[in-house]
């Protein structure tokens, strides 16, 4: 059964990282929304990353102890995180993604073998911070995966990249500004389709890998996002995630390898989206407060004022997409494959947290438009989470060919 109430040990981490959001993040949010690409926020950084660090070696010794004799306590890290990552982005989603660590770690673990996680995840235990990143969209490859151009040719021990990948989340930082490392969603044959695709570890300093283009985008200012081109670059030959082995033509079994790692981090984009909307209700709730107006609740829809129906329906929308987001997190918890809850609440999220700021802002006027409140900057973070890791309408093409029990060749 799910349980609908955190544990103790979640309610207390979410109320230290509420404290760490309201006291590091939100007082430097504007400034570094502002100073795109001058500088990175390093003490937010650094303090993620010692604490990173912490516990990734508590949670190693852990696994080392023996368990005889202990009561097994309930897996909730897939929980944990979500809640976490709400909190961060009600502080700020710009400096949110700034964090060390990114989605290129949630490839390595999703797919990888033990031996390239130790290979490839070590690092992210010691030393200085580091980034990995995940290049997937192409300028004719967006939200769909399985148009991708880009080559990986097997040449020997090594594989042979070209290519150019966009919008990469942290690219510089993984490859330029880290001994990071980005993952690569690369074609082995054309003519196999959507089963020949895979993805390729790509170490930072790698020759033929090189950081073209600093994007200048309307929100998560903080944040960098860049384009990667890759010209004959080689890596060895177990760099790649998963089996080289292509399926006949018309399987999708390779595929849905590769896919899993948006079973991971959906859910994850999703928890991003419901601190935005969090940030904007509050503030919007205050500010109503600071004029004596109270949202009454419980009552008839027929005796609201148009400002309680409006912030109630804003509550409600993101009551459900937290609902939904907190069911793909417990069933990857319970190792259940969560490939349609983890659409649902990506869809859900990125639209409820677009529409919930956009009435933020509508609610407040002028108030809602300066510069010198953070509302418009939240309505300008909160769309990338309705377009990043698959735009709103692919996941919701995703839920409804599971649920009708379509191929992608019947909806399209």
């Amino acid at each position: 059964m799910i349980d609908f109430e955190l544990s103790e040990n979640i309610q207390n981490m979410k109320n230290m990282v509420h404290m760490l959001a309201e006291n590091m993040m939100r007082p430097v949010a504007r400034q570094f929304d502002e100073e795109e690409h001058k500088e990175k926020p390093w003490d937010f950084i650094n303090m993620m990353w010692e604490d990173s660090k912490r516990r990734s070696k508590a949670r190693i010794e852990s696994q080392k102890k023996p368990k005889e004799g202990k009561p097994e306590r309930p897996a909730e890290n897939s929980i944990t995180f979500a809640n976490i990552i709400e909190e961060l982005s009600w502080g700020d989603c710009g400096l949110y993604l700034n964090m060390p660590g990114g989605l290129g770690v949630a490839a390595v673990e999703a797919v990888g073998t033990p031996e390239q996680k130790e290979r490839f995840l070590k690092r992210f235990q010691e030393g200085a911070p580091k980034w990995g990143a995940m290049a997937i969209t192409e300028a004719n490859a967006g939200s769909d995966t399985a148009a991708i151009t880009a080559t990986a040719t097997r040449d020997g021990d090594e594989w042979v990249l070209n290519g150019e990948k966009i919008f990469v989340t942290s690219g510089k930082s993984a490859v330029v500004d880290s001994e990071g490392f980005v993952v690569v969603w690369a074609t082995i044959d054309k003519s196999a389709g959507r089963a020949g695709i895979k993805s390729f570890i790509v170490e930072h300093g790698t020759p033929g890998m090189t950081v073209t283009k600093l994007e200048r985008k309307l929100g998560i200012r903080a944040s960098d996002t860049c384009t990667i081109v890759f010209e004959d670059c080689r890596i060895p030959f177990d760099n790649i995630l998963g089996s080289p082995e292509v399926q006949k033509k018309g399987s999708t079994s390779g595929f849905k390898g590769v896919m899993a790692t948006f079973d991971a981090t959906r859910p994850m984009v999703a928890a991003s989206a419901l601190g935005i909307g969090r940030a904007a209700i509050d503030f919007v709730r205050e500010e109503l407060a600071n004029r004596g107006i109270t949202i009454r609740y419980g009552i008839s829809p027929y005796r609201m004022t148009s400002v309680e129906r409006d912030i109630q329906q804003m509550e409600a929308n993101l009551q459900a997409a937290r609902l939904l987001t907190w069911r793909a997190c417990w069933m990857m918890d319970q190792r259940l494959r969560n490939n349609l809850e983890a659409s649902m609440a990506k869809a859900k999220a990125g639209l409820a947290v677009t529409l919930v700021t956009q009435k933020a802002v509508e609610l407040m006027g002028p108030l809602g438009y300066s510069r010198d409140l953070l509302l418009e900057k939240w309505m300008r973070d909160a769309k990338i989470n309705d377009l990043f890791e698959g735009t709103g309408q692919i996941n919701m093409l995703i839920v409804a060919r599971r649920i009708l029990d379509y191929s992608r060749d019947q909806l399209k």
